[in-house]
């Protein structure tokens, strides 16, 4: 259940509850692509930088190490040791990313695994299967994601086969919500708005889903390459069409600007690997913009990576000790880039919960924006 609490303009302040815990919106969900945050981040490290939502993919759990195996040791909450929400993806996206790999029809998506090559086959049924095995907080439903560059005709006969299987999705999921051997019996279905960058098409399609009377609505389709006034624009058609009263998410995206931007637009829920990629290769989010801990300037910079900060990184350790980290092509390094990312995110979320409570996120934005974009500290 959706509750809204505050709204400061078209920002919304809410709460949602599920079966693993209360979720407080807008929230950042941090990318755990294979049950895990790459760079060696554990569940303890997740609880300790405020995490609330774990997600999850599908695709590569059902490929590796199997959704039947983590069903048989009780379910992803039990396999990876984490008792917040979690949600999982549907395997959609893989229909895009895998594009020389797969064959798409009426029935769902011919794959062959990007591991072995063995051949797969994934509808919407079979997506539920696997994330009703899974056992995750939320699912998505099984949809394309078509490139942005596709004719009209394409997106349109897309966007109404994503329709049809957002509707077998749903049957699927109660189906499998009332199976006895059926680990979570409250698991979420939400439902994905597409039409890549004609608000025409994503409006119709956005009326349609809408009256499915689903748990949650995602925007998917952007930032797979169209410019941020593309994504902004459709943001800001779209999400009026979207039941107010519900969570809606917009789903790989993206940086702190873009963040910001959709939760002025409207936006409760956000996932990105940036986070966690850009602190693999020593790029760390601060509030006077991004930094590469490689520059050589860092050297004898015996400065946390940012005043005031309260991430393990920041907490304890120097600038130039983490260069040398990652120079030295040591995990810690990395590791501790992550956390510090991981934790600006999720700090930033709290910050933008409070100034939409306190009806001052106008200002908040404007103000993070600003030091965001000044760039680099010297």
């Amino acid at each position: 259940m959706y509750q809204l609490i505050k709204k400061d303009g078209s920002a919304k302040r809410g709460r949602f509850h599920t079966v693993h815990g209360v979720i407080e919106t807008p929230v950042f969900m941090n990318v755990g692509t294979a049950a895990a945050i790459k760079g060696a981040v554990s569940t303890d490290d997740l609880q300790n930088i405020k995490t609330q939502v774990q997600l999850s993919n599908t695709y590569h759990l059902h490929v590796r190490p199997g959704d039947e195996v983590v069903k048989k040791l009780g379910g992803l909450h039990k396999f990876m040791t984490w008792d917040k929400p979690i949600l999982t993806d549907s395997g959609g996206f893989q229909v895009f990313s895998l594009a020389g790999l797969r064959k798409i029809k009426e029935e769902g998506v011919y794959f062959h695994s990007h591991i072995d090559g063995r051949k797969i086959f994934m509808g919407p049924e079979q997506s539920m299967q696997i994330q009703s095995n899974l056992a995750s907080t939320i699912a998505m439903a099984f949809d394309e994601c078509p490139s942005s560059v596709a004719s009209t005709e394409y997106i349109q006969a897309s966007v109404d086969r994503t329709t049809r299987w957002l509707e077998r999705c749903k049957t699927e999921m109660a189906r499998l919500n009332g199976l006895p051997d059926t680990i979570n019996q409250n698991q979420m279905l939400f439902g994905i708005n597409q039409g890549a960058i004609y608000e025409d098409i994503r409006i119709e399609h956005a009326k349609r889903i809408a009256d499915m009377d689903l748990d949650g609505y995602a925007i998917g389709g952007l930032a797979v390459g169209e410019s941020h006034e593309d994504m902004y624009r459709i943001i800001e058609a779209v999400v009026p069409y979207l039941p107010e009263e519900k969570p809606t998410y917009l789903m790989g995206v993206g940086t702190p600007a873009n963040i910001l931007e959709a939760v002025e637009r409207g936006v409760d829920f956000f996932d990105c690997v940036y986070p966690s990629r850009n602190g693999r290769h020593g790029h760390v989010y601060t509030n006077h913009g991004k930094m590469n801990l490689f520059n050589a300037k860092f050297e004898l910079d015996d400065r946390t990576i940012e005043e005031g900060c309260g991430c393990p990184a920041c907490r304890s350790y120097s600038r130039a000790y983490i260069r040398h980290l990652l120079k030295a092509k040591e995990m810690l390094g990395m590791r501790l880039c992550v956390l510090h990312n991981l934790y600006f995110y999720n700090h930033m979320m709290e910050e933008i919960r409070s100034a939409i409570e306190e009806e001052r996120f106008d200002a908040y934005k404007k103000q993070k924006l600003d030091g965001m974009e000044r760039g680099e500290e010297i």
